[in-house]
């Protein structure tokens, strides 16, 4: 999804309550959440929860439906705020090796073309692996 130009959590938080219709204070209200947290959440004031079950639970109140791309940015987002790698990549061994490969990428250094293919590989087969494991769900 694109959130525009701020690609905070707290920003996407506040464009998917918005996109339920309601208020923060309505919104909190139904889910029985303290306002201040939500708002300082929003604002980008407070990191957001480190639970993984406390993001599936905030994301279930916002309507975000488990595996689709807004779920993956809700996590990817969380993680980005407090400095961390996703999980899901983490537990992925072979994609964890091409880690630095990413850094590298990221940090605008040039790659060899062997490096970029086997780093589109990596995709590609991390891609095959996932939509295998949606399958089996």
């Amino acid at each position: 999804m694109d959130t525009g130009r701020d690609n905070t959590f707290g920003h996407f938080f506040k464009e998917m309550r918005l996109k339920t219709g309601l208020s923060l204070r309505r919104f909190c209200m139904e889910h029985n959440l303290d306002p201040g947290n939500i708002s300082r959440i929003e604002r980008g004031i407070a990191s957001p929860p480190q639970s993984r079950d406390k993001l599936a639970e905030y994301a279930s109140y916002l309507g975000i439906d488990k595996d689709s791309d807004d779920w993956y940015d809700f996590f990817d987002y969380a993680a980005a705020a407090t400095g961390r790698i996703p999980q899901d990549v983490m537990s992925d061994e072979e994609l964890v090796k091409k880690l630095p490969v990413v850094f590298r990428t990221l940090r605008g250094q040039k790659l060899s073309v062997e490096k970029l293919h086997e780093l589109a590989e990596s995709v590609r087969t991390s891609e095959r692996s996932h939509k295998n494991e949606q399958r089996k769900r």
